[in-house]
């Protein structure tokens, strides 16, 4: 099929990195021609505004700082390919192929409703860390990476989504194991915690993902009118409310109602996130988290 495959790169600070990214890609991929790296580089990143690569297609997009969803829709618009990835300028391509496998993915889906994801060797099968989206999914969704995410969470909601999918009788999530993007991420100890890292807030999100909710779930919705071959209504987006917790209580409280009593979810996904939602609440202020590893595609 030769379906030209789109790597979304946000990057800050991270020159060596990316370069590092990119060698990887031309040493693994089996046809570099079908290859499009969509880069987001900040204006006041001087370092960063050369990257280049003569192995395949580069996009380059200059301008102001923005949210991590703001990067990621971006680079999305400016887009050709008919498989979107959401890549980090931390991970590192290791299967010889992966974009033959990735195709083949692709196809086995006619209707391009999917959510794919690799093995990350940090989160593997737990979570997509790196999302892989058909164009025509992403379209259905109308705005699959919402800019209200400033650097977290728009992988676990778009899991999330298509785990209200599965509820409802579709199973649309793959997992590809044998597909390896290593995230060589500060918290596996295969990175230094850089100026990146510091400057991001790793817990400003959580929130905003509960607050959505109700846009996750419309939009699996609109996911199976299109599976079932249904008219699928206009995509709408409407802004989540987030709320604030007067401390651990009503926090608590707050998760086991909007998380572990959804009934859009399978039971042991709700599970999860209400025990990673009250973990990171606690890791957030200073306490003891039990399980921290929520909220990923933000390096």
């Amino acid at each position: 099929m030769n379906e030209v495959i789109s790597l979304l790169l946000p990057t800050r600070g991270r020159p060596a990195l990316v370069q590092r990214l990119l060698r990887s890609l031309a040493e693994m991929t089996a046809r570099p021609e079908r290859i499009e790296v969509v880069l987001y580089v900040d204006e006041d990143d001087a370092a960063s505004h050369d990257l280049d690569s003569p192995d395949f297609k580069i996009v380059k997009i200059i301008g102001p700082r923005l949210s991590m969803g703001g990067y990621n829709t971006a680079c999305l618009k400016r887009s050709s390919g008919g498989i979107i990835i959401l890549a980090n300028d931390d991970m590192v391509i290791r299967t010889t192929g992966w974009d033959d496998q990735i195709e083949a993915m692709h196809n086995g889906f006619p209707d391009g409703i999917y959510l794919s994801y690799v093995n990350d060797l940090f989160m593997s099968r737990r979570r997509a860390t790196f999302p892989i989206l058909s164009r025509r999914c992403c379209d259905l969704l109308g705005d699959p990476f919402l800019s209200v995410y400033r650097g977290a969470f728009i992988d676990t909601h778009l899991f999330d989504m298509f785990k209200r999918l599965q509820r409802m009788g579709y199973d649309r999530i793959k997992y590809l194991d044998d597909v390896v993007f290593e995230h060589l991420h500060y918290r596996t100890g295969k990175a230094e915690y850089d100026e990146t890292y510091r400057k991001r807030g790793r817990f400003d999100d959580d929130f905003t993902f509960i607050g959505l909710a109700s846009q996750r779930s419309r939009d699996s919705k609109r996911l199976l009118s299109a599976i079932r071959g249904q008219t699928v209504c206009d995509a709408e987006q409407r802004p989540g409310e987030e709320y604030v917790p007067a401390g651990i209580v009503s926090a608590v409280r707050y998760f086991a109602n909007h998380l572990l009593l959804d009934k859009e979810l399978p039971l042991r996904w709700r599970g999860f996130l209400f025990y990673t939602h009250v973990g990171r609440y606690l890791a957030a202020r200073g306490l003891f988290g039990p399980f921290v590893r929520v909220g990923g595609s933000g390096g």
